[in-house]
């Protein structure tokens, strides 16, 4: 095979020139001898020394874990396509058909991405007041604490013990290129805290309550860990701090019960102030529902709402969606 021989020193210089040139052959490693280094290349090339060589192929990455898991045939249709991804660690939710072969899914993925350390199956849905799951190990390590990056700030937890979503990432970022600097936030079910600890780059201070403990560890860690005093960790029922902040922006990241806290985060924010709510809402009618309840409570405490915007976040189930509804509040 023909091939470009230079000197170790030109190598890297040599190897872009060939990329810019598209005479670089895919699928064959590079060689070397003693001090110098042959580039195998598809055709001749002016000014540079060519001699002809054998060169071995390089093996496919596969790009996904399906092409090299090992599983009948007749249950491979129904693979996930896609798993989360928290910090080095992996969570797919797997049918019941597939649970037979967890150990060898598991192990497909670690293949394919080396720098996830260990797979677990969802074992239940998001349940309790903690909003935690059953994980199942498949793969990898037998832990559950990891630490996940994010939009430029870092994120410690354990996925056995708090709520966390790695999809919400430019939803998170969205609410912080929202931000204005020097504003009062109210993260009213902040967990790890994933929004409190990115607005805290931009606002004065972060009041962010959970009333999961662990949550709450973790997020007096991550003020820490981020270099962001200013979030101020709340240990309780949100009820319970809801009147006692003036905030410029309150977060209502809960949405299967955010309804139920509307009354709270209206008494929470200043006249003029931002509510973000999110909720979940049927594909053919995503927002009507939740705006009425919004002005159901708006009316029983003598405010007013101004709707700024409504817009899916992720889909949730199939025609189900998690959405998200911007609102200022008049008092």
């Amino acid at each position: 095979m023909l091939a470009v021989k230079v000197h170790k020193r030109e190598a890297e210089r040599v190897r872009r020139r060939l990329l810019e040139l598209g005479v670089l052959a895919k699928g064959y490693s590079v060689k070397r001898e003693g001090d110098y280094v042959l580039f195998p290349v598809t055709r001749p090339v002016e000014g540079f020394e060519l001699i002809d060589d054998e060169f071995e192929r390089t093996e496919k990455r596969p790009h996904s874990y399906r092409e090299v898991v090992e599983v009948p045939e007749e249950v491979r249709p129904l693979l996930p396509s896609s798993f989360d991804i928290i910090g080095d660690i992996a969570i797919i939710e797997l049918p019941e058909e597939l649970m037979p072969y967890g150990r060898a899914i598991g192990e497909a993925i670690l293949k394919v991405h080396r720098h996830i350390k260990a797979v677990f199956a969802k074992g239940s849905k998001v349940e309790g007041e903690y909003r935690v799951r059953e994980l199942i190990h498949l793969a990898g390590e037998r832990r559950t604490e990891t630490i996940h990056k994010e939009n430029g700030i870092r994120l410690k937890l354990d996925v056995a013990k708090v709520y966390f979503s790695p999809r919400l990432a430019t939803e998170r970022m969205r609410i912080f290129e929202k931000t204005r600097p020097g504003e009062v936030i109210f993260d009213m079910f902040a967990g790890v805290g994933p929004y409190s600890v990115l607005l805290a780059k931009k606002a004065k201070l972060v009041f962010a309550c959970d009333i999961n403990p662990w949550a709450v560890g973790y997020l007096e860690e991550n003020r820490l860990l981020n270099k962001t005093p200013n979030v101020l960790p709340i240990l309780g029922d949100v009820r319970r701090i809801a009147g006692k902040i003036e905030a410029d922006r309150v977060i209502m990241n809960l949405p299967k019960f955010a309804d139920r806290f509307l009354r709270e985060a209206m008494l929470s924010v200043k006249n003029g102030g931002v509510v973000h709510y999110y909720g979940f809402g049927p594909e053919e009618d995503l927002f009507s529902e939740h705006e009425a309840k919004i002005k159901g409570v708006a009316r029983e405490l003598g405010f007013r709402v101004e709707f700024l915007e409504g817009r899916k976040v992720r889909p949730y189930a199939p025609r189900q969606f998690n959405i998200a509804i911007d609102f200022r509040v008049l008092k």
